[in-house]
């Protein structure tokens, strides 16, 4: 596995980055198969320390966890905690999502962009409706089932996931969590 651990204005020592290794694979090998490479940034946020970690699995799901701590090395761990828990939580259906599975998840490239928003310093109307971009990325959509795209929202955290249908043709979906808890689902097709 391959592992990325940075620090943002901060030194990361070979300690350091041997326990997060260490804490990483301990956690990731008990409940998925194969993980395929790691990214953790630790960063200062006022007193506190802040690890974000995000573990991308041979299956193409990725699981993804944010803490903060006044140690770095509990910020860590805390991370990895959190992330484990999400495992624990989808154990059965990571297993059961492997097996299926014989090759990873199909992912298709998209564009994305980031559209300015509305100044509400100025009340004056604006001279169009066109959007301003802001800035354009690549970004991947990846084809799953709906049950397999909830279970990546939820890993990776996001309040929503656009995926492509593997029950349909061409069909793009949207998953989201809802205000009163619940998971939404929508489906054009449908």
């Amino acid at each position: 596995m391959r592992y990325q651990i940075s620090g943002k204005q901060i030194d990361i020592g070979e300690a350091l980055q041997t326990h997060v290794q260490t804490e990483i694979e301990a956690a990731i090998s008990k409940y998925a198969g194969r993980p395929t490479d790691a990214l953790v940034v630790f960063s200062k946020d006022g007193p506190a320390y802040a690890c974000e970690a995000v573990v991308h699995l041979s299956t193409g799901l990725t699981v993804q966890a944010k803490a903060k701590e006044h140690e770095i090395y509990a910020a860590c761990d805390a991370a990895v905690e959190k992330m484990e828990k999400q495992l624990r939580r989808y154990k059965r259906r990571l297993k059961d999502h492997h097996k299926e599975r014989a090759e990873p998840v199909e992912v298709s490239g998209a564009a994305s962009y980031v559209i300015a928003g509305n100044d509400e310093a100025h009340d004056n109307e604006p001279e169009s409706l066109q959007p301003i971009i802001v800035a354009e990325m690549e970004t991947r959509i990846p084809s799953l089932s709906v049950g397999e795209a909830v279970m990546q929202m939820e890993l990776a955290g996001a309040p929503v996931l656009v995926f492509r249908n593997e029950k349909q043709a061409n069909g793009v979906n949207v998953v989201y969590r809802r205000d009163d808890g619940n998971i939404g689902w929508i489906d054009p097709q449908g």
